[in-house]
């Protein structure tokens, strides 16, 4: 595969996984949590300014996947998740790199055999194939990662 592909799973703590055209992945997990005496929307514009950062790394960014989740714990997360869902499709559009969101059930059936895979079998899931996720939300990018390079023709 000759694509470098970013997955996300967007948050305050935003999981992220990048497949490089040699093959190699990388993966982290990335804070936005709003600062002390920072204004609402500033979260976003640090989110946009490491997108920047990451395509100006990688060079080229062929897709981008997303975690599309239909329901919330707290009226907070669904917010901020439509902020940085909005502010994401937006940065494709701008740099014209494809997007798509992928349902939650799907990557944790992919990745585990269950739709309904709690936190500890996502983590677990990642590091059978050889990753070291620091918490749930970068296992659910490497596992979206591994959906998008298995099942999509990227």
């Amino acid at each position: 595969m000759n694509t470098t592909i970013l997955a996300l799973d967007l948050g305050t703590n935003t999981g992220w996984a990048l497949h490089h055209l040699d093959g190699s992945i990388l993966s982290g997990t990335q804070c936005f949590k709003p600062q002390r005496f920072e204004g609402g929307g500033m979260r976003f514009l640090r989110f946009k300014r490491w997108l920047n950062e990451l395509l100006s790394a990688s060079h080229f960014i062929n897709a981008v996947y997303f975690e599309e989740v239909r329901r919330h714990a707290g009226v907070d997360a669904a917010h901020a998740y439509g902020g940085f869902m909005s502010h994401l499709t937006a940065w494709c559009e701008h740099q014209n790199i494809p997007y798509q969101g992928v349902p939650v059930g799907t990557i944790k059936k992919h990745a585990t055999g269950k739709g309904n895979a709690g936190k500890d079998e996502m983590i677990t899931a990642a590091r059978s194939r050889g990753h070291d996720p620091k918490d749930d939300n970068e296992a659910d990018a490497l596992a979206l990662l591994h959906w998008a390079i298995e099942t999509q023709e990227v």
